[in-house]
């Protein structure tokens, strides 16, 4: 592996190096680690600019158990919409009944996050009953809501003239708009953020993926059940309510769905949040033109989207296959890696500056195919509320050089911390 680019740390600070298999030709390694390659934490888009100049649109790593990284635009397209090749199913299912033998013998149903982890036809089937709850009008008909929300959240660090942007806005405001829908106590609040982190946290092996999504199945079994005694008016309510292909809903199918929409459902908009605020802090500029004319603000929303993707998701090989150049063997992993794929200049010219007249502005922030966000809608009415009362309700504000932002990395490229000040 002697044409392996320069890992940006010592060896020992990233994970583990495997071998490289016999297939993968030394032009198809570059040495990178997405949960802890240091340039992504500590400034992540550009790190994500460098990976794009330095490394293949399609490269495979060694790091964490090895897998290929896919950062462009063109290849994550077509790898999204080619659900032949590229499955969702991470885990076969004749794997996941192999895994019970190495799991307690009251360990129960192994929750797989439907309907984000299979295929169509099956992949519609499962996901039609959540259409109408995240349809555009839905989503529209909060839109007051988040609004007061935010100017809750706004209100109680106003008169500080600083504030951490990430929990005291960014994060409670998406987190109680879903957890309210979803049924979810809010005082359990950060207990949910809690295990939210150490599902997407990097797993040691499958084992531990596994029990992750028991715990976050068994923290909402409680709910789950309460509302199929006595329905009320949220998500959960709705999929009791619900037939998957003629059949009424069951505990283990409800545990699926929920597992998916909580996990999803409560850390993605926060970076969205994190990214954006960031953005207009450090270009006072914008923050005078989007102030001056508001109707901007949803153009705004959409460039910094593409600007600073976050998401990675994964993806399996079916079959043997090629992209970008290379042979896939079955069950090779693939990172659908969108912060790259919405920074590739063979899509986007001078993909680095931020112009919210940019034609033809087609990023994937939120995927491509048929597994693109449910939450799309609600996702854009949120972002663009945060905007827009944070403009319309603070001074011109900065970010605090004394405190530099905090972001972690892997499936999610995440804001821990982002401190801003206004006078």
């Amino acid at each position: 592996m002697d044409t392996i680019a320069p890992a940006t740390a010592a060896p020992d600070m990233l994970s583990p190096a495997v071998p490289k298999p016999d297939y993968v030709p030394d032009a198809a390694v570059y040495d990178f680690d997405m949960y802890l390659d240091p340039g992504l934490l500590r400034d992540p888009h550009e790190r994500v600019r460098e990976l794009l100049r330095d490394a293949p649109p399609v490269f495979w790593t060694p790091r964490n158990r090895g897998h290929w990284m896919v950062t462009g635009h063109q290849e994550n397209y077509t790898l999204s919409r080619d659900t032949a090749n590229f499955t969702s199913a991470i885990m076969p299912r004749e794997y996941l009944g192999a895994m019970l033998a190495h799991l307690p013998p009251d360990f129960g149903h192994i929750p797989t996050a439907a309907p984000i982890n299979l295929d169509p036809p099956a992949h519609t089937i499962y996901r039609a009953p959540l259409q109408s709850a995240f349809s555009p009008k839905a989503m529209l008909a909060r839109k007051e809501e988040i609004r007061a929300l935010a100017n809750d959240l706004i209100d109680a660090v106003i008169a500080q003239g600083a504030c951490d942007l990430i929990p005291e806005i960014a994060e409670p405001l998406p987190v109680q708009v879903f957890l309210k829908m979803l049924g979810l106590p809010l005082d359990r609040s950060a207990e949910f953020r809690g295990l939210v982190h150490e599902c997407l946290a990097p797993a040691s092996d499958p084992i531990q993926s596994i029990v992750r999504m028991r715990k976050v199945a068994d923290a909402m079994n409680g709910e789950i059940l309460a509302r199929r005694a006595e329905p009320q008016d949220d998500i959960i309510s709705l999929l009791w309510r619900a037939e998957i292909d003629g059949k009424p809903m069951t505990v283990e199918l409800m545990e699926d769905f929920c597992v998916l929409l909580f996990i999803a459902g409560l850390d993605t908009v926060i970076n969205g949040i994190g990214y954006g605020i960031r953005h207009l802090a450090k270009n006072p500029a914008l923050q005078a033109e989007l102030r001056a004319n508001p109707k901007l603000i949803a153009e705004a929303a959409e460039e910094i989207l593409r600007r600073y993707t976050f998401t990675v998701p994964v993806r399996r090989v079916a079959k043997d296959t090629e992209l970008g150049g290379w042979t896939l063997k079955a069950n090779d992993l693939l990172m659908i890696f969108l912060p790259g794929a919405d920074l590739d200049a063979r899509e986007f010219p001078n993909p680095e500056v931020f112009d919210m007249k940019r034609e033809n502005n087609v990023h994937i922030a939120f995927g491509a195919g048929p597994h693109r966000c449910l939450g799309s809608h609600l996702a854009r009415i949120e972002l663009q509320v945060v905007y827009e009362q944070m403009l319309s309700r603070l001074p011109e504000f900065r970010l605090d050089e004394t405190k530099p932002a905090k972001f972690h990395a892997g499936n999610i490229i995440a804001i821990d911390s982002l401190t801003i000040r206004w006078d």
